[in-house]
């Protein structure tokens, strides 16, 4: 009989208006990779952030019982004594210090006003060859990329003496071998006797590393299935997340009227802002027209988001060059103003470090690229505010006690929402969105996804940039695939398939390592495998 490491019973958390956790129950075994999965704003996070101590006892109801023994977590440093520690998706590392010195941070060797740095950087190198990382301890965080600051995040952990590991969507900003590879050293801690909590939305990572999956829906338990023992599929795990049965991944368009050209973009070029000399978008070329949705695939680092935001009033890149036509008419944008005023929008694939301002609410965030809408001689008018961000709750169906929610307390999916609807308010005739479903789960982005269509359908063009080859084949009406800067093949929603859109790239460029490129290594999901639900 395994011993249970960990059990949490009848766990009850409540904000302010908002029941997070309702009578949550979880039990994790010693030596387990145990998968939380959920809707955004399920209570995952919540129930991790019970666990580990951010929010203290006496915060919720319900018992935490760790290694047989009751515990009543006052700060994060309690249940790190015990062995329990969290990685939080947003990696909590300090740029310009070293690997060492982020990894010991707060956990410093030596006495209190006298560090012992040989310790201090030998533990640390002894800790990263543990997690597959060759770097120096001396190196700098921000001299390596989002892949190896994860792994960092891991030895940091280890050099806490981890026994329950919890890492809370641990590869949401990785690509496929950075992923792999992350989910490869958690089965390798597995074999060594470690036990993990991992919180994800990526169904096929699931699949790939847990042995029991918990599923939370609305902040209750709804079922906890063993690999070994239950019939668990996509379907059901789905199923148990949403509450219902998603027959169709992607919604229907109907009266699809398509009509003509409302952009165009001809030879268009852009640099590096700091390394001019490096090109990042060459001699593009595309267009999209009233009522339809273009789609723009490619392997990561394409040139795709470089694309977008060097046309959105030239907001990224140097050298700029090309021409763009809205409605017919050659325009020059110049900022971000200028965009706005000709009708183009720009959804940022980063919603909460450039798309949203977290710390405030609703009715904030969802006019502020339109502030004229709702202002009188530049006085804003806070009743014309709240009017208009109930408007875009209620056709969004934002799931928010009020506008006047601060929209960091809110999931990453309603986040995502209240990101479309400032543009929405905007009233654009353009709309590019850039990764529109990232880090979000099935529901929402089947949520998501309709919305894109109802503007379709309303009009507007879309011109939409995803990882995702189901979601680009599933939403689109016709696709641009970029490679290296370029666009390098054309395709309409009829003709195109994941294969196809494979043979374009491989075609346009041979792969600098000599691996074949298929979705595992360049950064797209692959359909079937599914998929994000975050």
């Amino acid at each position: 009989m395994a011993n249970i490491l960990l059990e949490m019973k009848n766990i009850t958390k409540t904000f302010p208006g908002v029941k997070a956790l309702d009578l949550v129950n979880l039990q994790v075994e010693e030596g387990e990779i145990h998968a939380l999965v959920g809707e955004n704003g399920a209570g995952k996070s919540t129930l991790m952030n019970v666990l580990s101590g951010i929010y203290p006892y006496g915060s919720y109801e319900g018992d935490i019982i760790y290694n047989g023994e009751i515990c009543k977590f006052s700060h994060i440093s309690d249940s790190e004594k015990k062995g329990i520690v969290i990685i939080h998706q947003e990696l909590a590392l300090v740029p310009y210090m070293t690997i060492a010195e982020n990894m010991y941070l707060g956990n410093e060797k030596g006495k209190k006003f006298a560090i012992n740095w040989n310790e201090t950087f030998g533990e640390a190198d002894q800790y990263l060859k543990t997690v597959g990382l060759s770097e120096s301890s001396h190196t700098l965080i921000k001299d390596i990329g989002v892949g190896k600051q994860q792994l960092v995040e891991i030895a940091k952990a280890l050099a806490k003496k981890a026994k329950l590991l919890i890492l809370d969507e641990p590869t949401a900003s990785l690509n496929e071998d950075d992923s792999k590879a992350l989910l490869d050293l958690l089965k390798k801690f597995k074999a060594e006797g470690m036990t993990s909590i991992i919180i994800s939305h990526k169904l096929n990572e699931i699949a790939y590393v847990a042995d029991k999956i918990t599923i939370i829906r609305d902040g209750s338990t709804i079922e906890t299935l063993n690999r070994k023992t239950d019939n668990v599929t996509e379907d059901r795990i789905i199923k148990g997340m949403v509450g219902r049965e998603l027959v169709d991944r992607f919604p229907k368009r109907t009266g699809i009227q398509i009509g003509e050209k409302s952009m165009e973009v001809e030879h268009w070029n852009a640099s590096h802002p700091l390394y001019s000399e490096r090109k990042l978008v060459n001699d593009v070329s595309f267009y999209v027209k009233k009522g339809e949705v273009v789609g723009i695939c490619g392997l990561m680092g394409a040139g795709r988001t470089e694309l977008a935001m060097s046309l959105f009033g030239k907001s990224y890149g140097a050298n700029i060059s090309g021409t763009l036509k809205i409605h017919g008419q050659e325009v020059h944008l110049r900022s971000v103003r200028d965009a706005i005023r000709h009708k183009l929008a720009y959804v940022t694939e980063d919603r909460k470090g450039n798309g949203l301002i977290l710390g405030n609410p609703i009715r904030i965030n969802t006019t502020l690229a339109n502030l004229r809408a709702v202002s009188f001689r530049t006085i804003i008018d806070k009743d014309r505010e709240v009017l208009a961000a109930e408007d875009y709750i209620n056709k969004l169906k934002t799931k928010c006690p009020s506008v006047e929610q601060t929209v960091g307390n809110l999931s990453g999916g309603n986040q995502q929402k209240v990101l479309l609807s400032k543009w929405m308010f905007a009233e654009p005739d353009i709309m590019i969105l850039d990764e529109p479903t990232r880090g979000i789960d099935v529901g929402a982005k089947y949520e998501i996804y309709c919305i894109i269509n109802k503007l379709a359908a309303a009009g507007k063009s879309i011109v939409m940039i995803s990882s995702e080859l189901p979601e680009i084949l599933g939403m689109s009406d016709r696709i641009y695939i970029m490679n290296e800067g370029r666009i390098v093949g054309e395709m309409n929603s009829q003709e195109a398939t994941q294969e196809k859109i494979m043979a374009c790239i491989l075609k346009s460029d041979k792969h600098p390592s000599g691996i074949p490129l298929t979705p595992d290594n360049m950064g797209m999901e692959e359909e079937g495998r599914v998929e994000d639900g975050e």
